[in-house]
Order: structure tokens, then sequence, then C-alpha cells
């Protein structure tokens, strides 16, 4: 833990094209509510996997964050051919955050993800994703109709049913939530080790965590730092997440 106390949270950055340059970029929701209610400190991981190791950060890190994205993880990552998965994609993001996964876990460092980190995770454990989950004539939509406002897709919801004895059911207390669902790819073949926390009432699997080489492993398909002041089970993701970056052993891992 840094000097002054507080855990160092790494965050993944994006790699986006801004003009005719590229950026790398995090939203500020992802940082803010982690640096807030997990009571951190945060430093952005550049997405460069040529120019910098994982190596060379983790060391400096309590643990690491996988946040959402607008781009989706390339195909081939789970053994896909790239015209069966819509883009954009973001190859400089899934070699980082393949790399940073297995150096984290290593250096026994928590990984926790949301959303496209969910996916990351899911795809780093051998796992495998589905292209479009409303494609599939399932019987709840994932995502809102396309052509809503932005703060708009975050008020569609869903319930998820928490699995008996998880660490998400022990956290919240009960066996389900409600929770905002603006995906389209979702997972398919869970990885290996990996451990469901939460179903859609589809039975499309929601959450899911792990522990490796010590380190608690927690993800979630759907958004807890979309307005987390306003959402007091969004912040439980959060305090699970500080309580991990200090080293506190969490129930149900």
């Amino acid at each position: 833990m840094a000097a002054s106390g507080r855990p160092v949270l790494g965050i993944i950055c994006d790699r986006r094209k801004s003009g005719t340059e590229f950026a790398q970029t995090v939203m500020e929701r992802y940082v803010a509510s982690a640096i807030k209610h997990a009571d951190c400190a945060a430093l952005l991981i550049p997405s460069l996997p040529e120019l910098m190791q994982a190596s060379e950060v983790v060391g400096r890190l309590d643990g690491v964050l996988l946040t959402g994205s607008p781009s989706n993880v390339g195909p081939a990552r789970y053994g896909e051919a790239l015209d069966s998965a819509p883009g954009p994609h973001d190859e400089f993001r899934d070699e980082m955050t393949l790399r940073l996964v297995d150096t984290a876990l290593e250096n026994k460092r928590p990984v926790f993800g949301i959303c496209r980190g969910f996916q990351e995770l899911n795809v780093a454990f051998g796992g495998t994703l589905r292209r479009d989950v409303s494609e599939e004539g399932r019987s709840l939509e994932h995502h809102s109709k396309i052509d809503v406002a932005f703060d708009q897709m975050f008020d569609h919801e869903h319930a998820v049913e928490l699995v008996p004895g998880g660490v998400l059911s022990r956290a919240y207390n009960r066996d389900a939530l409600r929770v905002n669902s603006v995906h389209y790819q979702g997972a398919d073949k869970l990885g290996g080790g990996l451990k469901i926390e939460a179903r859609a009432p589809d039975g499309l699997v929601e959450a899911f965590s792990a522990t490796i080489n010590s380190a608690p492993v927690l993800a979630v398909q759907w958004h807890p730092e979309w307005r987390t002041d306003q959402q007091a089970d969004s912040k439980v993701f959060f305090q699970l997440l500080g309580r991990a970056l200090r080293g506190e052993k969490l129930e149900g891992f």
C-alpha cells in the first residue's frame, strides 16, 4: 500500500482515435467512482503494449480495474473469425489487458472488471463471448433501443439473481438485484475457474468471481460506475474493491 495510507488502483485505458491522433482514454465516472467509493488513489495504465510491460507497473499497484468501453474484445482472442463479432475493436487494449491480468494475479493483486472488463476477464480465463445476445431470440433485451440518447441507455434495467453463498449475495445480503444493462456482447462459455455470481432471468451470466494465487477476481456485466452516488447498490461493488485493495478477506471467495 502507498505511503499515504490509501491503496493505489491501476485503471486500464482505451486507445481511441481523436482527430488525426490516438488518445489513451478512460471515462471519468470510472475513476471518480473508484477513488470515492473504494477510497483509493488511481493511476491510469496506457494500452501501449509495445512500449511498456505490465510487470513495470503492477508492483506499484494494489489492484487493477478493467473498465467498460465502446470497443469489443477482438474475436481472434477467443478463437473466432473477425467477421463474427462487430466492432469497433481495440487490439492494443486487448493485448495490454491480457498481460496485465496475468501479471497482476501472478503478483497476488486483485482484478475487478466492469462490462468490457467482465468480457476481457472471461476471455483471459479461456472463455468465449456471444456476438450479440439480442440476436439469439432471447426472452430478455440486454440493451436499449439504438436510437435513444446516451444517458437514456442506462435507464434500461433488468433483474439479476444472485447465487446463494457467493461474494455478491453475501455482500448484498439478498438474492436479487436490479441492474442497468447496456451490452450487446455477453459471456458464452465461462472461463476455467470462474464461479458464477449472478444470472439474468434468461440464464445469461452477469457476474463471476474467482480466487487465483490468493488474489480475488470479481467482474460484473452491468455498470456500477453509472451515477454511483445515487445508487446504494452500485456503491457496494466499489466498497468490495476497496476492501480487496487493502488485502481484506472477502466472504464468498
